[in-house]
Protein backbone atom coordinates (compact mmCIF):
# COMPACT_ATOMS: atom_id res chain seq x y z
CA UNK A 1 0.00 0.00 0.00
CA UNK A 2 2.84 2.40 0.71
CA UNK A 3 4.22 1.96 -2.80
CA UNK A 4 1.01 1.74 -4.81
CA UNK A 5 -1.84 4.17 -5.35
CA UNK A 6 -5.26 3.30 -4.04
CA UNK A 7 -7.39 1.74 -6.74
CA UNK A 8 -10.79 2.89 -5.55
CA UNK A 9 -13.84 0.66 -5.18
CA UNK A 10 -13.61 -1.04 -8.59
CA UNK A 11 -11.28 -4.02 -8.86
CA UNK A 12 -9.73 -6.14 -11.58
CA UNK A 13 -9.30 -9.89 -11.68
CA UNK A 14 -6.15 -11.70 -12.77
CA UNK A 15 -7.10 -11.43 -16.46
CA UNK A 16 -7.37 -7.64 -16.20
CA UNK A 17 -11.17 -7.60 -16.47
CA UNK A 18 -12.73 -4.77 -14.50
CA UNK A 19 -14.93 -6.05 -11.69
CA UNK A 20 -17.44 -3.80 -9.92
CA UNK A 21 -17.38 -3.80 -6.11
CA UNK A 22 -18.47 -7.12 -4.68
CA UNK A 23 -17.92 -9.15 -7.87
CA UNK A 24 -15.38 -11.93 -7.60
CA UNK A 25 -13.57 -13.06 -10.72
CA UNK A 26 -12.61 -16.67 -11.48
CA UNK A 27 -8.89 -16.11 -10.87
CA UNK A 28 -9.00 -14.24 -7.60
CA UNK A 29 -7.70 -15.46 -4.25
CA UNK A 30 -9.32 -18.84 -3.45
CA UNK A 31 -10.86 -17.46 -0.26
CA UNK A 32 -12.89 -15.01 -2.38
CA UNK A 33 -14.62 -17.65 -4.48
CA UNK A 34 -18.22 -18.22 -3.52
CA UNK A 35 -20.08 -17.22 -0.34
CA UNK A 36 -18.09 -17.52 2.83
CA UNK A 37 -19.44 -19.92 5.41
CA UNK A 38 -18.42 -18.75 8.89
CA UNK A 39 -17.95 -21.43 11.49
CA UNK A 40 -15.90 -24.56 11.16
CA UNK A 41 -15.09 -24.27 7.45
CA UNK A 42 -17.11 -27.41 6.61
CA UNK A 43 -20.36 -25.82 5.45
CA UNK A 44 -22.11 -26.36 2.10
CA UNK A 45 -19.73 -23.96 0.35
CA UNK A 46 -16.58 -25.52 1.73
CA UNK A 47 -15.76 -27.02 -1.66
CA UNK A 48 -15.59 -23.53 -3.16
CA UNK A 49 -13.13 -22.36 -0.54
CA UNK A 50 -9.83 -24.25 -0.79
CA UNK A 51 -7.96 -24.05 2.50
CA UNK A 52 -4.50 -23.57 1.02
CA UNK A 53 -3.14 -23.78 -2.53
CA UNK A 54 -0.33 -22.40 -4.65
CA UNK A 55 -1.95 -18.98 -4.83
CA UNK A 56 -1.84 -18.43 -1.09
CA UNK A 57 1.41 -20.30 -0.68
CA UNK A 58 3.10 -17.70 -2.89
CA UNK A 59 2.44 -15.05 -0.25
CA UNK A 60 4.89 -16.65 2.18
CA UNK A 61 7.82 -16.26 -0.19
CA UNK A 62 8.74 -12.80 1.16
CA UNK A 63 11.54 -12.15 3.59
CA UNK A 64 10.99 -12.13 7.34
CA UNK A 65 10.16 -8.57 8.45
CA UNK A 66 9.09 -9.29 12.04
CA UNK A 67 10.87 -11.83 14.23
CA UNK A 68 9.62 -12.45 17.76
CA UNK A 69 12.12 -14.47 19.80
CA UNK A 70 11.32 -16.09 23.18
CA UNK A 71 8.80 -13.44 24.22
CA UNK A 72 7.63 -13.62 27.85
CA UNK A 73 5.22 -11.13 29.41
CA UNK A 74 3.92 -11.07 32.98
CA UNK A 75 1.60 -8.86 34.99
CA UNK A 76 2.65 -9.39 38.57
CA UNK A 77 2.35 -13.13 39.14
CA UNK A 78 0.20 -13.69 36.04
CA UNK A 79 2.06 -14.96 33.00
CA UNK A 80 0.36 -13.68 29.87
CA UNK A 81 2.97 -14.97 27.40
CA UNK A 82 5.67 -17.59 27.98
CA UNK A 83 8.66 -18.14 25.67
CA UNK A 84 6.80 -17.50 22.40
CA UNK A 85 8.71 -17.34 19.13
CA UNK A 86 7.39 -16.89 15.59
CA UNK A 87 8.02 -14.69 12.57
CA UNK A 88 6.00 -12.76 10.01
CA UNK A 89 6.99 -12.63 6.35
CA UNK A 90 6.43 -9.68 4.07
CA UNK A 91 3.11 -9.62 2.17
CA UNK A 92 1.61 -12.59 4.04
CA UNK A 93 -1.54 -12.91 6.12
CA UNK A 94 -0.39 -14.32 9.48
CA UNK A 95 -3.17 -15.45 11.83
CA UNK A 96 -2.95 -15.79 15.61
CA UNK A 97 -5.62 -18.04 17.11
CA UNK A 98 -6.41 -19.57 20.47
CA UNK A 99 -9.11 -19.76 23.14
CA UNK A 100 -10.15 -16.72 25.14
CA UNK A 101 -7.36 -15.67 27.48
CA UNK A 102 -4.66 -17.37 25.40
CA UNK A 103 -2.63 -14.16 25.08
CA UNK A 104 -3.49 -13.17 21.51
CA UNK A 105 -4.27 -9.50 22.13
CA UNK A 106 -1.30 -9.27 24.50
CA UNK A 107 0.90 -10.41 21.63
CA UNK A 108 -0.47 -7.68 19.35
CA UNK A 109 0.16 -5.17 22.13
CA UNK A 110 3.76 -6.37 22.32
CA UNK A 111 4.19 -5.97 18.56
CA UNK A 112 2.98 -2.37 18.45
CA UNK A 113 4.65 -1.25 21.67
CA UNK A 114 1.75 -1.05 24.12
CA UNK A 115 3.33 -3.76 26.28
CA UNK A 116 7.05 -4.30 26.82
CA UNK A 117 7.98 -7.95 27.44
CA UNK A 118 10.25 -8.81 30.36
CA UNK A 119 12.15 -11.33 28.22
CA UNK A 120 12.79 -11.88 24.53
CA UNK A 121 13.76 -9.92 21.43
CA UNK A 122 11.65 -8.16 18.81
CA UNK A 123 13.36 -7.57 15.46
CA UNK A 124 11.47 -5.46 12.92
CA UNK A 125 13.00 -5.05 9.47
CA UNK A 126 16.41 -6.12 10.72
CA UNK A 127 16.54 -3.77 13.73
CA UNK A 128 15.99 -4.84 17.30
CA UNK A 129 13.29 -2.83 19.03
CA UNK A 130 13.71 -1.97 22.70
CA UNK A 131 10.97 -0.25 24.73
CA UNK A 132 9.11 0.72 21.55
CA UNK A 133 6.36 3.32 22.02
CA UNK A 134 3.11 2.90 20.01
CA UNK A 135 3.66 6.27 18.31
CA UNK A 136 7.12 5.17 17.16
CA UNK A 137 5.65 1.88 15.92
CA UNK A 138 3.04 3.81 13.93
CA UNK A 139 5.75 5.94 12.35
CA UNK A 140 7.58 2.76 11.37
CA UNK A 141 4.51 1.64 9.44
CA UNK A 142 2.60 -0.51 11.95
CA UNK A 143 -1.13 0.25 12.27
CA UNK A 144 -3.86 -1.66 14.09
CA UNK A 145 -7.51 -2.05 14.90
CA UNK A 146 -8.84 -3.05 18.31
CA UNK A 147 -10.98 -5.85 19.70
CA UNK A 148 -13.32 -3.27 21.23
CA UNK A 149 -14.10 -0.48 18.80
CA UNK A 150 -11.99 2.58 19.65
CA UNK A 151 -13.54 5.37 17.58
CA UNK A 152 -14.64 8.90 18.43
CA UNK A 153 -18.39 8.32 18.51
CA UNK A 154 -19.34 12.01 18.28
CA UNK A 155 -17.17 12.66 15.22
CA UNK A 156 -18.09 11.91 11.61
CA UNK A 157 -16.70 8.96 9.67
CA UNK A 158 -14.51 11.36 7.67
CA UNK A 159 -13.04 13.01 10.77
CA UNK A 160 -12.36 9.65 12.42
CA UNK A 161 -10.45 8.42 9.39
CA UNK A 162 -8.51 11.70 9.23
CA UNK A 163 -7.07 10.90 12.67
CA UNK A 164 -5.27 8.00 11.01
CA UNK A 165 -3.14 10.54 9.14
CA UNK A 166 -1.89 12.10 12.38
CA UNK A 167 1.67 10.75 12.18
CA UNK A 168 2.05 12.14 8.64
CA UNK A 169 1.33 15.79 9.44
CA UNK A 170 4.44 17.99 9.28
CA UNK A 171 3.22 21.56 9.85
CA UNK A 172 2.65 22.98 13.33
CA UNK A 173 -0.47 23.34 15.43
CA UNK A 174 -0.72 27.12 14.99
CA UNK A 175 -0.55 26.88 11.20
CA UNK A 176 -3.32 24.29 11.22
CA UNK A 177 -5.42 26.41 13.57
CA UNK A 178 -5.15 29.29 11.08
CA UNK A 179 -5.54 26.86 8.13
CA UNK A 180 -3.16 28.91 6.04
CA UNK A 181 -0.41 28.31 3.51
CA UNK A 182 1.49 25.00 3.82
CA UNK A 183 -0.87 23.74 6.51
CA UNK A 184 -3.86 24.20 4.24
CA UNK A 185 -2.16 22.44 1.33
CA UNK A 186 -1.03 19.60 3.59
CA UNK A 187 -4.49 19.04 5.02
CA UNK A 188 -6.04 19.02 1.56
CA UNK A 189 -3.51 16.38 0.45
CA UNK A 190 -4.34 14.24 3.50
CA UNK A 191 -8.04 14.72 2.80
CA UNK A 192 -7.58 13.35 -0.72
CA UNK A 193 -5.88 10.24 0.71
CA UNK A 194 -8.74 9.74 3.15
CA UNK A 195 -11.29 10.05 0.36
CA UNK A 196 -9.44 7.30 -1.52
CA UNK A 197 -9.70 5.04 1.53
CA UNK A 198 -13.42 5.83 1.81
CA UNK A 199 -13.93 4.87 -1.84
CA UNK A 200 -11.89 1.69 -1.43
CA UNK A 201 -13.98 0.49 1.54
CA UNK A 202 -17.24 1.59 -0.11
CA UNK A 203 -18.42 3.86 2.71
CA UNK A 204 -19.05 7.02 0.66
CA UNK A 205 -22.70 7.23 1.73
CA UNK A 206 -21.84 7.49 5.45
CA UNK A 207 -18.80 9.77 5.25
CA UNK A 208 -20.60 12.67 6.99
CA UNK A 209 -22.46 10.49 9.51
CA UNK A 210 -21.42 10.53 13.20
CA UNK A 211 -19.86 7.16 14.00
CA UNK A 212 -22.08 6.66 17.05
CA UNK A 213 -25.14 6.38 14.76
CA UNK A 214 -23.71 3.56 12.66
CA UNK A 215 -24.44 -0.15 13.12
CA UNK A 216 -21.68 -2.29 14.58
CA UNK A 217 -20.49 -3.77 11.29
CA UNK A 218 -19.99 -0.38 9.69
CA UNK A 219 -18.15 0.91 12.76
CA UNK A 220 -15.72 -1.99 12.34
CA UNK A 221 -15.19 -0.95 8.72
CA UNK A 222 -14.55 2.66 9.75
CA UNK A 223 -11.94 1.47 12.22
CA UNK A 224 -10.25 -0.46 9.42
CA UNK A 225 -10.38 2.68 7.28
CA UNK A 226 -8.65 4.71 9.98
CA UNK A 227 -5.84 2.15 10.15
CA UNK A 228 -5.48 2.10 6.36
CA UNK A 229 -5.33 5.90 6.25
CA UNK A 230 -1.91 5.65 7.90
CA UNK A 231 -0.68 3.70 4.82
CA UNK A 232 0.89 0.96 6.95
CA UNK A 233 3.30 -1.68 5.73
CA UNK A 234 2.03 -3.98 8.51
CA UNK A 235 -1.58 -4.06 9.67
CA UNK A 236 -2.58 -5.64 12.99
CA UNK A 237 -6.25 -6.69 13.14
CA UNK A 238 -7.70 -7.72 16.50
CA UNK A 239 -10.88 -9.72 15.81
CA UNK A 240 -12.02 -7.56 12.85
CA UNK A 241 -15.10 -9.74 12.25
CA UNK A 242 -16.31 -10.21 15.81
CA UNK A 243 -20.05 -9.73 16.10
CA UNK A 244 -20.65 -9.53 12.34
CA UNK A 245 -23.28 -11.38 10.34
CA UNK A 246 -22.42 -13.54 7.32
CA UNK A 247 -22.69 -10.74 4.76
CA UNK A 248 -20.56 -8.37 6.83
CA UNK A 249 -17.91 -11.08 7.25
CA UNK A 250 -17.86 -11.62 3.50
CA UNK A 251 -17.25 -7.93 2.91
CA UNK A 252 -14.53 -7.72 5.56
CA UNK A 253 -12.75 -10.80 4.15
CA UNK A 254 -12.82 -9.24 0.69
CA UNK A 255 -11.36 -5.97 1.93
CA UNK A 256 -8.61 -7.73 3.93
CA UNK A 257 -7.62 -9.81 0.92
CA UNK A 258 -7.68 -6.77 -1.38
CA UNK A 259 -5.42 -4.79 0.96
CA UNK A 260 -3.01 -7.71 1.15
CA UNK A 261 -2.96 -8.53 -2.56
CA UNK A 262 -3.23 -5.11 -4.20
CA UNK A 263 -1.03 -3.10 -1.86
CA UNK A 264 1.28 -5.79 -0.49
CA UNK A 265 0.36 -4.94 3.09
CA UNK A 266 1.48 -7.55 5.61
CA UNK A 267 -1.41 -8.52 7.89
CA UNK A 268 -1.33 -10.06 11.36
CA UNK A 269 -4.83 -11.20 12.22
CA UNK A 270 -6.59 -12.41 15.37
CA UNK A 271 -9.91 -14.08 14.64
CA UNK A 272 -12.11 -16.65 16.38
CA UNK A 273 -14.00 -17.74 13.25
CA UNK A 274 -12.00 -20.79 12.23
CA UNK A 275 -13.61 -20.95 8.79
CA UNK A 276 -12.34 -17.45 8.02
CA UNK A 277 -8.88 -18.11 9.48
CA UNK A 278 -8.33 -21.32 7.54
CA UNK A 279 -9.57 -19.81 4.29
CA UNK A 280 -7.64 -16.53 4.12
CA UNK A 281 -4.47 -17.09 6.15
CA UNK A 282 -1.08 -18.08 4.76
CA UNK A 283 0.26 -19.27 8.13
CA UNK A 284 -1.28 -19.69 11.57
CA UNK A 285 0.27 -19.60 15.04
CA UNK A 286 -1.78 -21.09 17.91
CA UNK A 287 -1.59 -19.93 21.53
CA UNK A 288 -3.05 -21.58 24.61
CA UNK A 289 -2.61 -20.26 28.17
CA UNK A 290 0.12 -17.93 26.92
CA UNK A 291 2.17 -20.69 25.28
CA UNK A 292 2.63 -21.58 21.62
CA UNK A 293 1.20 -25.00 20.81
CA UNK A 294 1.16 -24.89 17.01
CA UNK A 295 2.60 -23.03 14.03
CA UNK A 296 2.37 -23.64 10.29
CA UNK A 297 0.05 -23.59 7.32
CA UNK A 298 -3.71 -23.88 7.95
CA UNK A 299 -3.61 -27.53 6.87
CA UNK A 300 -0.77 -28.31 9.28
CA UNK A 301 -2.48 -26.53 12.16
CA UNK A 302 -5.77 -28.34 11.55
CA UNK A 303 -3.94 -31.66 11.78
CA UNK A 304 -2.00 -30.75 14.95
CA UNK A 305 -3.27 -32.91 17.86
CA UNK A 306 -2.46 -30.25 20.46
CA UNK A 307 -4.49 -27.67 18.54
CA UNK A 308 -7.39 -30.07 18.15
CA UNK A 309 -7.46 -30.74 21.87
CA UNK A 310 -7.00 -27.15 23.02
CA UNK A 311 -8.97 -25.16 20.48
CA UNK A 312 -10.86 -27.06 17.84
CA UNK A 313 -12.17 -29.67 20.25
CA UNK A 314 -11.34 -33.36 20.49
CA UNK A 315 -13.65 -36.20 19.50
CA UNK A 316 -14.82 -38.55 22.26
Amino acid sequence: MTQMAWQGAARTDASGTLQPPGVIGPDTHPAQRGPLTPGDGTGPHAGALPVHDATTQAHTGGEVILDLQHISLSFGGVKALTDISFDVCEHEIRAIIGPNGAGKSSMLNVINGVYHPQQGRIVFRGEERRQMHPTAAARQGIARTFQNIALFKGMTVLDNIMTGRNTRFRTGLLAHALWWGPARREEMAHRRKVEEVIDFLEIQSIRKTPVGRLPYGLQKRVELARALAAEPSMLLLDEPMAGMNVEEKQDMCRFILDVNRQFGTTIVLIEHDMGVVMDISDRVVVLDYGKKIGDGTPAEVKANPDVIRAYLGASH
